[in-house]
């Protein structure tokens, strides 16, 4: 209880803007402080937690600006894989007031560009609340989600509303997502969420879908069915193409109804502040990263 009065006080703050003139280093020190218990050594990092603080502050290699731009990450997912695997656009606007929901479809999602939760789902518009939907997009494009975990990339990001196709996997009814933790170009380790809004458990597996039972933040359930999807080898092959050149990224993928489509790419997961179990897991984890392979090579 004291966590969740805490965050909500924090969060409170941040909309507020207060922590906003807090230097950077100083604030994600602060702040890392507060969510793991630990120091952090900036200068020898050595776990994913601590470097993912470091690729904060000091990789700054200008196309990650676009990566996590989910409107611009479009053209760089079809320049290295093809447009064939993103999930139909249907449109695009700067303010919601330009948006006309009476020309979009049935159902439809609606998107921030620029920050993580600034999503709208339709599922029948008969019975969605277009007001609510526009109150929180409204509030979501206020936001610069840059201050909210110093994550670098997203500080230059122009705001905007993207409208995209809504996707569902006619076995599954769901949309599930395969999270591929990629370091340079070769993918290592597969998360898989479910049960996100009853009880969140996560899964981990190999890249031949060997389950592994180590924990990142949430606890996991070795009975869960989570059965193999019929196009790993593609999506292992389109992971590696799009996290080919860069330290680390976590590259988000959907099969829906056998076929591959492109989520999104993650360049700091979990703000570099899950917890790992046992702790030398995520030791492990800040071994994949070569941060002599960041953008200018500082380390």
């Amino acid at each position: 209880m004291l966590k969740k009065v805490i965050r909500a006080l924090y969060l409170r703050l941040y909309h507020l803007g207060i922590f906003n003139f807090i230097p950077n280093k100083a604030f994600i020190k602060f702040q890392y402080k507060m969510a793991t218990g630990e120091k952090l050594h900036l200068d020898a990092p050595v776990t994913f937690n601590e470097k993912i603080q470091w690729i904060k502050l000091y990789d700054k290699n200008p196309i990650y600006t676009d990566l996590v731009d989910k409107f611009k990450v479009r053209d760089f997912v079809k320049t290295r894989i093809g447009a064939e695997y993103l999930i139909p656009l249907l449109g695009k606007w700067d303010k919601v007031s330009d948006i006309d929901i009476d020309k979009l479809p049935e159902c439809f999602v609606l998107k921030c560009n620029h920050d993580s939760g600034g999503i709208v789902i339709c599922t029948d518009k008969n019975n969605f609340d277009w007001n609510a939907g526009k109150k929180k997009l409204k509030k979501h494009l206020k936001q610069n989600h840059f201050y909210l975990s110093r994550e670098w990339a997203y500080k230059n990001v122009k705001p905007c509303i993207i409208a995209e196709k809504y996707m569902i996997d006619n076995d599954s009814q769901d949309l599930r997502d395969y999270k591929f933790f990629c370091f340079n170009g070769i993918p290592k380790l597969i998360q898989v969420d479910f049960n996100r809004f009853i009880d969140h458990k996560r899964n981990l597996y190999t890249i031949d879908w060997e389950f592994i039972d180590l924990t990142i933040k949430c606890p996991n359930d070795p009975n869960a069915d989570i059965p193999k999807p019929i196009n790993l080898d593609e999506m292992i092959e389109i992971a590696k193409k799009l996290s080919h050149g860069f330290p680390e990224v976590r590259v988000d993928l959907y099969s829906i109804n056998g076929k591959t489509y492109f989520g999104e790419m993650t360049l700091y997961h979990g703000g570099g502040y899950e917890k790992f179990t046992p702790e030398i897991f995520g030791r492990k984890m800040g071994d994949m990263i070569d941060l002599s392979l960041s953008y200018g090579g500082k380390t």
